[in-house]
């Protein structure tokens, strides 16, 4: 395999990302999952890593952190002193863990992913950084209006709050009129106005996160910060640390103090994605924290009072877990003061068309091919998909066909063979039911056929290789498991 050109030009108005590990195939598989979005260097080691960075403005760096003559922590810890606004992330494996724990601090790192890691959470966790840097230089920008005035302060701040809430209202969620979210827009504004803490339940990919946004610009604490944090991303170790911060010397490594998000958030909204797939003894530390309005960051012995919102989302149901006791029930009923659901794509087809439309523009904007749009056919095939990976799976296929598309109209052909195929699935009650499928039924039995049947090619495919399967349908190991247990497809046989 040839080594990927490492300074390819990106768009001149993308961020750009350098990608730094001694393996070419990881950095060939980075820069798939993120050359879309960002502009992208490579380097297959620290030496060439500095040259580039000499040479270029970079926004973020993700290193891997096991390779040849310096590890990763150890060349973001110079990067930190030599470039101190590129924002650092650290990839590596679980038997790495201690290293990066121990020098987390020292280097500045802002994330630390996990091997193997999922696109979907690679490309989510830059953007994310991406937006820090940009807080950070609009912070800069704010100490500068301090030193030049407070009205022009107040000003700016008061302009930026407004276009907040234009950007993230909740009439700007696309969808068509009489959609299902009307009803779930609706009661999100009502509940946006109350101090309440809210549960978002709904399948992976439907956009809980922007919900929690609108919910957070439509609330009194609109003028305050929001925070997120994806609770599946990493370890418990990692995230008590990250929500409550950590005092010096609390552990091997922490070299100074660390704030945490919840500090950060004073005043504001706390959106804590994933939160079913904590740890019991993580939800005991959260549950005092929201019970007493109060933290103590790691080493601490002192309580910080806290102020927050917190918003909280899981694509598992909740309730469920609490019955069957891998949740606690008292943690529930304390994030549970009003509760949400995000519908999936198949149950508001009427969306489907909408929301493509509105993702074509950007996608074909940002991939630099405006005036693209769909054919008739490709609108069938979209609109009688059932979309397992929801909004998110319809981005990726409509990217994909973009990427694919020999001129401005987009037909069937440019569309993946599972999509082409699912538009049978619609019309089954006029030529029969596809085989293996039951022609009878329930609608929630068929859809479970459905999904058993998707579920065993897609093992089948990958030789029962659960991660791979995971990583392509869009679902978490944990999430996959309970598919498989609640399908009864666990055992190979």
């Amino acid at each position: 395999m040839n080594a990927p050109d490492p300074l390819r030009p990106g768009p001149a108005d993308l961020p750009t990302v350098l990608l730094v590990d001694d393996e070419v195939r990881s950095l060939d598989a980075m820069r798939r999952t993120l050359d879309e979005d960002f502009g992208i260097l490579t380097a297959e080691s620290a030496e060439a890593a500095r040259d580039l960075l000499a040479r270029q403005e970079v926004a973020v760096i993700l290193c891997d952190q096991r390779m040849p003559g310096q590890t990763g922590v150890e060349f973001l810890k110079e990067v930190r002193e030599r470039w101190p606004d590129t924002v650092r992330i650290v990839i590596s494996g679980y038997t790495d863990s201690e290293d990066i724990i121990a020098g987390i601090n020292e280097a500045g790192i802002y994330q630390y992913i996990l091997k193997p890691w999922v696109p979907d959470h690679l490309l989510q966790t830059v953007r994310t950084a991406v937006e820090a840097r940009l807080l950070q230089q609009g912070l800069s920008r704010l100490e500068l209006d301090l030193r030049s005035g407070a009205p022009l302060l107040r000003a700016r701040r008061q302009q930026r709050l407004g276009e907040a809430r234009a950007a993230f209202d909740f009439e700007r969620i696309v969808r068509a009129p009489g959609s299902p979210m009307d009803g779930v827009c609706a009661t999100a504004a009502k509940l946006a106005r109350y101090d309440l803490p809210v549960l978002i339940g709904g399948e992976s990919g439907t956009g809980k996160e922007l919900l929690a946004r609108a919910i957070h610009y439509a609330s009194p604490r609109a003028d305050g910060p929001f925070v997120l944090e994806n609770c599946a991303a990493i370890p418990d170790t990692l995230l008590e640390s990250e929500l409550f911060g950590h005092k010096r010397g609390a552990f091997t490594g922490a070299f100074e103090d660390h704030v945490g998000l919840f500090q950060r958030a004073h005043g504001g909204t706390v959106f804590l994605d994933e939160i079913g797939e904590t740890s019991p003894a993580f939800q005991v530390k959260l549950l005092r924290v929201l019970q007493e309005g109060e933290l103590r960051p790691v080493g601490s012995t002192r309580p910080v009072p806290v102020d927050v919102r917190v918003v909280a989302a899981s694509h598992r149901r909740l309730d469920e877990e609490v019955r069957a006791g891998r949740f606690r029930e008292d943690l529930y009923y304390r994030i549970a003061g009003a509760t949400l659901h995000m519908p999936g794509l198949r149950e508001r087809r009427g969306d489907i068309l909408p929301i493509a439309q509105h993702l074509l523009a950007l996608v074909a904007q940002e991939l630099g091919r405006p005036g693209m749009r769909f054919g008739d056919g490709c609108l069938r095939c979209l609109v009688s998909y059932d979309w397992p990976g929801n909004i998110r799976e319809l981005r990726n296929e409509i990217a994909r066909a973009v990427a694919l598309a020999d001129g401005e109209m987009l037909g069937p052909d440019c569309l993946s063979l599972n999509l082409r195929q699912g538009r049978s699935a619609m019309t089954a009650a006029a030529v029969g039911a596809p085989a293996g499928l039951p022609a009878s039924g329930t609608l929630q039995e068929r859809l479970d056929a459905v999904e058993a049947m998707v579920l065993r090619e897609a093992l089948e495919r990958h030789r029962w290789n659960k991660t791979r399967v995971a990583s392509e349908l869009g679902l978490s190991r944990v999430g996959l498991r309970a598919k498989l247990q609640r399908l009864g497809l666990e055992d190979r046989s």
